[in-house]
């Protein structure tokens, strides 16, 4: 993803011009023909060979080195300060485009120094950003961000919309490459918005690009092959060589995805001949890894070696952490694939290591599962599961599906070779809600194999446990008769009665702890019932109905992918006892922006959630908070009210966790006395019901408490609930 990153300069560099040049679709001989007029040896000629040599400097390295030369000696004569730092700063861009990485670090800041001490703020903003892109190519994702916010801090105060439209697409593309790819995606919609506002096409085709990349990582490929479409059209028209490079070898991983090879090799030809004559080892080393993973899944190991390790060398020239890690897990596969376990666990650990230390979570899952496979297939089955859950949890966490399916599958079968059958269904059954192919017929059979195994596995103890009783009672007996002792009789009489009456206990405390799970089965699926009722899918899909109507396609779109998202949760949320709070949160949050989407006006929702409290720790009953949100939606607010607040704060004070829901609607008390809600609404019926049970359960207080806010001179209602919860240790 952080190739379409270089890009970014184009638009960077256009704004440090005078005002004679700064119009972006000037033809190169309307400068010249200015520099041929202009006699003068003065700051306005140092801008025009300056914006010449930037004209040229993606076409034509030797003119773009002529134009520069001449502007430099200029600016030495002027002792100009600000046509020196542009020259450093376009110097600096040349080497970045080369993966001269350090040298292009030396120039800009050098450039920087200069625009400080003038107080340049254009350049200043300028060279924080070319800061920030350096720093990502190198993988040092928390200095991009650093400079990159000191970019858009920048060019805020001087009010420039069109670079802060850029910084939020690279700051959109650091949160995506370390795996926080909602955060992107929220960067990223800002800066389509700014982009189309300012109408600045270019703009657009990076958002485009860029959102690719996040859909691709997703496993959304037919939204990545639109949006890369969008990018290659613009690139083409542009004739941008380099935009054309990067989106083709993206475009050509898609393709390698989906499981058309012939069409992804001849994409990535076209986009490593670019990068070759452009001399980006960067994208030339992406290229060669990409195309040995088509021969990789073609069996050819020997090219898919070959190739990947001219990705290797590429990388390692120019100190590229994040390919570097790409290539040691290509290697890895290839040697596991030759069934060269150790050789591959090897490059499988130095990708883990480069990963943990970059913070590139998606090729950490990736490595965590790899791993996994080398120790099962040298039958180290411990080690093998250890890792196989840790790259579970790694890609659940970021929500990449395809890296939680391939760890599934592998705990499924270390499961199975330890005979634990009932965590191997377990995870299988998980595996398969994954799986395009869901209902195939080995699915089916090795399902049906799990289940009878566990079965069998259960039934052979239990007759194995009764078998054993029962010798036990024969001998026992027999030895009694045998002694004559009616006092030994009468022991084991004694015995029996009290074997039957424990028995009896034990039997009558376990009937009342299923019988109270069942209870509790019931209202949970009486909440999800009531939850996400017949009459708010009728609304949404007629919201939705009404966009596509009105030829809304982008926000239709959005809508649709936010219903069906949280339709995914709400059915995920609702099979398991107890969820982590922040997946609880994730839903919420869902429920309220597609809520907003369709609202006119729009509710002001807020999440508050208390230092003191981890989210990724704290695990909590699912779908217990949604219901008065919703509530508070259907019944809370008089038709005429513009400004609609929804408040959802959590606190965690004296061991107790609580969720307050606050509106500021009519209240509580007028609610109750309108003629259509005569009936009482059954989120708080429900809730509390189901409270009362888990309070038991979890042995910890849980209540709801529903009041006007009128007692405290305030206008709305307020739900205060307490939540039983358990926190995760040792993590």
């Amino acid at each position: 993803m952080g190739l379409s990153l270089a890009r970014r300069f184009m638009i960077i560099g256009l704004l440090l011009v005078s005002t004679i040049a700064q119009a972006q679709n000037k033809k190169v001989d309307s400068l010249k023909a200015q520099l041929k007029i202009h006699k003068l040896n003065d700051s306005t000629k140092v801008n025009l060979l300056y914006y010449l040599a930037f004209a040229h400097f993606q076409s034509d390295s030797y003119l773009t080195q002529t134009y520069l030369e001449k502007a430099d000696r200029l600016n030495k004569e002027l002792d100009y300060p600000k046509g020196k730092a542009k020259v450093f700063y376009l110097k600096g861009i040349l080497e970045n485009r080369k993966s001269n990485y350090n040298k292009s670090l030396d120039f800009f800041k050098q450039a920087l120094a200069i625009d400080r001490s003038i107080d340049n703020l254009d350049g200043m903003a300028a060279n924080y950003t070319a800061f920030g892109i350096t720093y990502y190519d190198l993988s040092q994702y928390g200095e991009a961000i650093v400079f990159y916010n000191k970019a858009y801090e920048t060019y805020k105060k001087i009010g420039n919309k069109r670079e802060q439209a850029t910084l939020l697409i690279n700051m959109g593309n650091v949160y995506s490459e370390i795996g926080k790819y909602e955060e992107a995606v929220e960067n990223y919609k800002k800066a389509l918005v700014q982009s189309e506002a300012l109408n600045d096409q270019d703009g657009v085709s990076f958002v485009h690009s860029n959102m690719a990349n996040v859909y691709k990582v997703q496993g959304n490929f037919p939204l990545a092959i639109d949006y890369y479409n969008r990018a290659l059209a613009y690139d083409r028209k542009t004739k941008d060589t380099l935009g054309m490079a990067i989106v083709l070898n993206d475009l050509g991983a898609v393709y390698s995805s989906i499981k058309k090879p012939e069409k992804a090799l001849v994409l990535h030809g076209q986009s490593l001949d670019f990068s070759l004559k452009k001399g980006n080892k960067r994208l030339v080393a992406a290229n060669n890894s990409n195309i040995g993973n088509i021969y990789s899944a073609k069996k050819e190991y020997v090219k898919a070696l070959a190739y990947y390790q001219h990705s290797l060398n590429a990388s390692q020239e120019i100190g590229d952490l994040k390919q570097i890690a790409i290539c040691f897990n290509n290697i890895g596969a290839v040697n596991l694939s030759l069934g060269h376990s150790k050789k591959a666990q090897q490059n499988f650990l130095r990708a883990k290591e480069i990963a943990e230390n970059t913070n590139i979570k998606n090729i950490l899952a990736i490595s965590q599962v790899s791993i996994s496979e080398a120790f099962f297939m040298e039958n180290e089955y411990k080690k093998a599961l250890l890792y196989a859950k840790s790259g579970y949890h790694t890609s659940k966490e970021l929500d990449v599906l395809e890296t939680q399916k391939k760890a599934l599958g592998l705990l499924a079968k270390i499961y199975e070779r330890t005979k634990n059958y009932k965590k191997a269904l377990e995870s299988h059954q998980k595996f398969k809600v994954l799986n395009d192919s869901l209902f195939n017929k080995e699915n089916i059979e090795k399902v049906a194999r799990l289940e009878y195994e566990y079965k069998y596995k259960q039934a052979l103890d239990s007759a194995s446990i009764r078998e054993l009783k029962l010798t036990k009672t024969v001998m026992t007996t027999s030895n009694d008769l045998q002694r004559t002792k009616q006092n030994y009789l009468w022991a084991i009489i004694g015995i029996l009665v009290i074997s039957i009456l424990s028995g009896s206990l034990v039997f009558y405390q376990k009937y009342k702890n299923v019988k109270i799970k069942n209870q509790n089965i019931i209202t949970e699926q009486r909440l999800l019932r009531s939850q996400m009722t017949p009459h708010f899918i009728f609304n949404s899909l007629s919201v939705l109905q009404g966009m596509i109507l009105n030829k809304e396609e982008k926000k239709s779109i959005t809508y649709l992918s936010k219903f069906s998202k949280l339709l995914r949760l709400v059915l995920e949320n609702s099979r398991d006892k107890i969820v982590p709070l922040i997946q609880e949160l994730d839903a919420i949050d869902n429920y309220m922006i597609l809520q907003n989407l369709g609202a006119k006006p729009p509710y002001d929702y807020s999440l508050v959630v208390d230092e003191n409290i981890n989210i990724n720790l704290f695990l909590v009953p699912p779908m217990l908070i949604q219901p008065f949100i919703e509530n508070a939606i259907e019944h809370a607010f008089s038709i005429n009210q513009e400004h609609r607040g929804i408040e959802v704060h959590l606190s965690f004070k004296d061991k107790k966790l609580s969720c307050a829901i606050t509106d500021n609607g009519i209240g509580i008390d007028a609610i109750s006395n309108k003629i259509n809600t005569k009936k009482k609404s059954l989120a708080t019926t429900i809730t509390s019901e189901r409270l009362n049970l888990l309070a038991k359960d979890f042995n910890m207080p849980g209540f709801v408490y529903v009041e006007d806010r009128k007692k405290c001179n305030e206008q709305g209602t307020k739900v205060t609930l307490i939540i039983p919860y358990k926190i995760i240790k040792n993590s």
